[in-house]
């Protein structure tokens, strides 16, 4: 099990390197993230969470946000319905509902907890339909992407112990067998 943080940030920087040179995100879109620090850190979900590991997530998260212009919005643990951490610039600009509660590790986890402490104006929100997302150790991002997720597959499968998994949207398919999919631009990225 790895348990040391120069290999957890080795391991979060590869995989935002890729979406960085992916070419699926684009600027105010949103990008769901859940994370367990504790399964990061080789422990069962929800049982050893950590600002340590946050931080380095956050960091190379923020250098994602700064180059492609996404919206950054951290999933809480069910403690807190899965609720989400957000800047109140993006919740104004989505038109979220706003919800009152301060995520901290013991009810909102350790990621979630550090978002909020960290950005500059964070609101926290019940739902969204994000664009494209980042779920790391099986936290189940998935009720907040919108329709249609469709898996990314990258070389980073892993942060630490913690299992990767990614996804982007694109609009549903409409029309039946007659209907011409091939020149529309949302085919190959985030809608």
């Amino acid at each position: 099990m790895t348990n040391n943080n120069e290999q957890i940030k080795k391991d979060v920087e590869a995989i935002v390197e890729e979406w960085k040179h992916a070419g699926l995100l684009s600027k105010g879109k949103l990008f769901v993230i859940g994370c367990s620090t504790s399964e990061v850190a080789g422990k069962h979900i929800g049982t050893s969470g950590s600002e340590s590991v946050a931080v380095h997530i956050f960091e190379a998260l923020e250098s994602l946000r700064e180059s492609t212009g996404i919206e950054l919005v951290y999933q809480c643990c069910e403690h807190l319905n899965r609720a989400l951490v957000m800047e109140r610039e993006t919740q104004e600009a989505h038109q979220l509902e706003e919800v009152s509660v301060v995520p901290v590790p013991t009810a909102g986890g350790s990621m979630a907890s550090y978002a909020f402490k960290y950005m500059k104006d964070p609101v926290v929100v019940e739902s969204v339909k994000a664009h494209a997302g980042m779920d790391i150790g099986e936290t189940m991002i998935g009720m907040h992407l919108k329709y249609v997720a469709v898996p990314v597959r990258f070389k980073q499968k892993y942060i630490g112990n913690a299992r990767v998994t990614t996804a982007r949207t694109r609009p549903k398919l409409i029309g039946g067998q007659r209907a011409n999919y091939e020149n529309t631009s949302a085919n190959n990225r985030c809608t």
